[in-house]
């Protein structure tokens, strides 16, 4: 090496050591986790053009659990608040026990499917649906009952999730470890019979306990729900892929768990895709480590990948959550 170039690495060199490297690119914005204050669990995350949307479960409890609110962001890191977009006011049969809220629009309207009062058998309560005119409401309760109230095949009407197929909705809803999903009418003011003329159909998975969640890729039907115990330290997520959306739904794996270095409880969760990518986004609520509050669950957000075979890679949760993503 001449002596000019000597001259030229050692300079490089102190260049470095100082701390002044010739470019740096600006660090990535990045959401942390949880996204949000406060303790929300069993989180709705939804896509409404070009805004974020999160719907949780105010967690406490049951007794106080009287009211809704949501979040919106336009770029998954700085998150607005819009405090009882529904409450106990607005739906006289609801009393307390209001859960899992599941949203969606349709002509020009908002949706807002939600559980009340922990239904038991001859008591009043289950499923109901509100509507609004935009996605922070004020939503208003729309048939001034619940749309499902009984107990149909061991499933407690809770734990809703609607999804759009084509032209028809279905939606998957149960708690008690059994599932059923049926079909809404085009006003979301009550159900519709299948084909084979039944209303319910049942299509619990092995290990389901809750929180059904179910998306489409690739022409495949990716259904997913919760195990375990909501307050315990193993509660996770699993999943299988089926050809239709009634299944047969047999389990794959888990792919979503605690994390003895971050978090415990890991479930209920939900799924956002920005169209046209490949970027898919799972929130869930879990709970901090060393903290055994019953209600003390946290809403969270990390990236969730698939393999080349369209299998779901196992999620890793993290502290910094994603990074930041407008949504063009």
């Amino acid at each position: 090496m001449n002596k000019s170039c000597v001259i030229a690495v050692c300079a490089a060199a102190l260049m470095s050591a100082c701390g002044q490297p010739k470019q740096q690119s600006a660090e990535v914005a990045k959401s942390g986790n949880p996204v949000f204050e406060g303790w929300y669990a069993d989180p709705e995350g939804i896509i409404y053009d070009d805004t974020y949307w999160i719907y949780p479960t105010w967690s406490d409890l049951y007794e106080n659990q009287t009211f809704f609110d949501c979040f919106s962001s336009k770029d998954l890191v700085n998150w607005t608040k819009h405090s009882s977009v529904l409450d106990t006011s607005e739906v006289k049969w609801a009393k307390r026990a209001m859960w899992a809220p599941s949203v969606i629009s349709k002509d020009g309207k908002y949706y807002f499917f939600f559980g009340a009062n922990d239904v038991h058998e001859g008591e009043v309560g289950g499923i109901g649906v509100a509507v609004g005119d935009r996605p922070e409401g004020p939503y208003k309760d729309l048939l001034g009952k619940p749309l499902i109230n009984e107990i149909v095949n061991g499933a407690q009407p809770i734990d809703q999730f609607v999804f759009k197929d084509g032209d028809r909705y279905y939606m998957y809803y149960g708690g008690w470890g059994h599932c059923n999903v049926v079909q809404l009418n085009d006003d979301f003011t009550g159900l519709v019979p299948f084909e084979d003329g039944t209303i319910y159909k049942e299509i619990t998975p092995e290990n389901y306990v809750e929180g059904p969640f179910m998306f489409k890729k690739n022409g495949k039907y990716y259904f997913m729900w919760s195990e375990g115990g909501w307050g315990g330290p193993d509660y996770c997520v699993a999943y299988a892929i089926a050809d239709s959306p009634f299944g047969p739904f047999e389990r794959i794996a888990t792919i979503l768990e605690q994390d003895p270095e971050v978090a415990t409880s890991a479930g209920h969760h939900s799924i956002m895709h920005v169209p046209n990518s490949e970027d898919y986004y799972i929130v869930y609520h879990r709970r901090p480590l060393g903290d055994t509050g019953r209600d003390h669950r946290a809403t969270c957000i990390d990236r969730m990948t698939f393999d080349k075979d369209g299998y779901i890679n196992p999620v890793k949760m993290t502290f910094e959550g994603v990074a930041e993503r407008k949504i063009k």
